[in-house]
């Protein structure tokens, strides 16, 4: 009787122990939605809060060292895209110049160089977005690649966001093949939501620079992962134009 009770334990915690490896990667990916919910949401609340009161009152809160001058930032941001397009993005000559931060935010009081974020109905994800391809931050969230434009809007620009195609912790672009011509997707940055539309799709080689370089005339986005699933030697990419 002893011995068949200890069976019976044994194969309660057998069972316990499958159900836990069938939950654990559900509950890690839930937890890192909690995690990135929150991080957007502080951005909602610290960033976009004070760009609001600094456009509402016109001068910049007291306490300047913990404030960033915004207008300044902005006019930095444009200049820097202007430069990129106007020289040709000559610096975008590998993969490797993706991950290097090429404009930093830390220097106008940004604790970190998170950008924004997206919002993809089609793929029912909000991801924060990095300046830089790093492997940091590319376990973070979205990243923008380095020498492609700062998303802030405006013509000839076309601002390449990177994100994996499911991590171990999170789905990110993992369901990018939902996305279809047509479908609206947004990005928030620390000024205002910019609204894009899927314009094209293609199956490009990770050395294809010329296919993620700024198109001119027109204001994009371009979202990018590895492609096929679960390997790395090709690129899924999807064009989307500037609707609003």
């Amino acid at each position: 009787m002893q011995k068949k009770s200890r069976f019976t334990y044994l194969g309660i915690l057998l069972l316990l122990l499958g159900v836990g490896i069938l939950l654990y990667p559900p509950i890690k990916k839930w937890l890192y939605q909690v995690e990135a919910d929150r991080i957007i949401e502080e951005f909602d609340e610290e960033v976009r809060g004070d760009y609001s009161h600094n456009k509402t009152d016109g001068n910049k809160p007291e306490n300047t060292d913990d404030n960033p001058d915004y207008e300044a930032l902005y006019r930095a941001l444009q200049k820097y895209n202007r430069h990129l397009y106007e020289t040709g993005q000559k610096d975008l000559v590998d993969p490797f110049s993706y991950e290097q931060v090429g404009f930093s935010l830390k220097a106008y009081g940004f604790e970190e160089d998170m950008i924004g974020y997206l919002e993809i109905p089609g793929m029912g994800i909000r991801l924060p977005v990095y300046l830089g391809a790093s492997n940091e931050n590319m376990g973070k969230g979205g990243a923008l690649l380095t020498q492609t434009s700062i998303p802030i809007g405006g013509e000839n620009t076309n601002g390449v966001i990177a994100a994996h195609r499911g991590w171990t912790t999170a789905p990110m672009f993992q369901d990018i093949e939902r996305l279809r011509v047509g479908d609206i997707f947004t990005l928030t940055n620390f000024r205002e939501t910019l609204t894009y539309r899927v314009d094209e799709i293609k199956v490009i080689e990770p050395t294809d620079i010329e296919k993620v370089l700024i198109q001119p005339g027109r204001d994009m986005i371009t979202l990018i992962t590895c492609h096929p699933a679960g390997k790395n030697y090709q690129r899924y990419a999807v064009y989307a134009v500037r609707s609003d």
